[in-house]
């Protein structure tokens, strides 16, 4: 099948080479244009743009995907079907009614459940046990299309949504391979069924992570974990701005909510209910480090609090 990948970030790569591997022909890939980044704001081609170019395949980096030219060159390349994995930008109608199989998205979650941008991130930070990813047909309503699968797996105490979607993105990518393989066959995917269970992940904002020490401390650690690694959670410090990393919740009562009670080979914060230990923390202008490296450097006073 003659197939254009839509994605762009490193978790779009597993189901890149999983397409490739299967012997789709990929005419192309279409992905973000190049990004700044450091301090040189140097501009970087997006991971998939870079295996693409690794292996020889034509990349299409529109700034608008529904710009008329990119219409354009991805009507020329005539494909069958687009798989699209994190590709990052909305898709009109015109671009939709191109491939003759249409597109077939590989979501972070099990629909109808989080729908939209941050379906790791908000899974994790409701507390959910179970998540997974689905195959569906994209349609112009937002992660509204119909299912052709899904894949589950257990969200684990310790699983940030950096190593979540990590999991996801090898377990979702043979998924893809076999939507595709189902859709050669014929196969017509399912209405999506469950009301019940439809909810959405909207983009996380970093107000919404800064840390209220008056919640619990499971509470704060499915925030922390949820927020990692992007845009990290934070809290304030001496008026400064202060990311914690990685952190677990502990049983013990201690002083006022956000007050540092460091030992000698633990770091743990008050809370509204519980102790939180911070793991890994990143005061400003510093790279991420060790809570206990940060508080024997940081002289710390018996009434140190996070603000």
């Amino acid at each position: 099948m003659r197939v254009v990948f839509a994605g762009t970030p490193e978790v779009a790569v597993p189901s890149l080479e999983a397409v490739a591997a299967a012997g789709h022909h990929i005419v192309a890939v279409l992905t973000r244009p190049p990004a700044a980044q450091g301090r040189s704001s140097r501009l970087v081609p997006s991971p998939v743009h870079q295996w693409a170019e690794g292996h020889g395949v034509p990349v299409l980096a529109p700034d608008r995907a529904r710009s008329p030219e990119s219409v354009a060159a991805l009507r020329n390349l005539a494909p069958d079907c687009c798989p699209v994995v994190a590709y990052g930008q909305l898709l009109t109608e015109r671009l939709l009614a191109i491939p003759k199989h249409g597109w077939v998205n590989l979501h972070f979650s099990l629909l109808p459940a989080y729908r939209g941008a941050a379906p790791v991130q908000r899974a994790i930070m409701a507390g959910e046990t179970e998540t997974g990813a689905s195959t569906f047909r994209i349609v112009k309503e937002l992660d509204a299309g119909p299912v052709y699968g899904e894949v589950t797996t257990e969200i684990h105490p310790s699983d940030t949504a950096g190593t979540l979607l990590d999991r996801l993105a090898v377990l979702g990518a043979p998924l893809l391979v076999e939507t595709l393989r189902r859709i050669e066959a014929g196969a017509e995917p399912v209405p999506q069924q469950d009301p019940e269970t439809l909810s959405y992940a909207h983009k996380i904002e970093p107000d919404e992570v800064r840390l209220d020490w008056s919640r619990s401390a499971i509470e704060l650690d499915r925030l922390v974990r949820g927020a990692s690694p992007e845009p990290g959670a934070w809290t304030t410090l001496g008026g400064d701005r202060f990311k914690v990393l990685l952190t677990a919740p502990v049983t013990g009562e201690g002083a006022a909510p956000g007050t540092i009670i460091p030992s000698r080979k633990t770091v743990h914060v008050a809370t509204g209910s519980g102790l939180l230990q911070l793991v890994t923390v990143q005061p400003v202008g510093k790279r991420p480090m060790t809570a206990c490296d940060w508080a024997r450097g940081a002289h710390l006073g018996d009434q140190a609090r996070f603000q």
